[in-house]
């Protein structure tokens, strides 16, 4: 597979709401994001599902993939814009090492439709 680092994507992070008593709760607050744009990365489509029972559903898979040297401050819970898509974090960003160095980042990214 041949990856070419040509797409730019923005990372969206959005933070965590304060209930009435000052308690910072799990819900986000997406009105009040930070955007950050990031060049010269690949998103290339991952694993997609179906279901079918009463309500279609379907879980468009996605992969992005930085450059060699390259990390990004990205997070499960964020969001990334790209390919004209708004794609949810898929658990935790995958940083990788050789000889203990930082080698590149990928993360799952996906898409709920239905």
């Amino acid at each position: 597979m041949s990856v070419h680092y040509s797409q730019t994507v923005v990372l969206v992070r959005a933070p965590f709401l304060v209930d009435r008593y000052g308690n910072t709760t799990s819900v986000r607050d997406w009105a009040n994001a930070t955007r950050t744009t990031v060049r010269r990365v690949a998103v290339q489509p991952d694993a997609s599902t179906e279901d079918g029972g009463d309500r279609s559903v379907v879980v468009s898979g996605w992969r992005l993939i930085t450059r060699r040297g390259v990390d990004v401050d990205l997070a499960p819970g964020d969001r990334v814009v790209a390919l004209g898509r708004l794609l949810d974090v898929d658990g935790d960003v995958a940083r990788w090492t050789l000889s203990g160095r930082h080698h590149h980042t990928e993360a799952r990214l996906k898409e709920v439709s239905g």
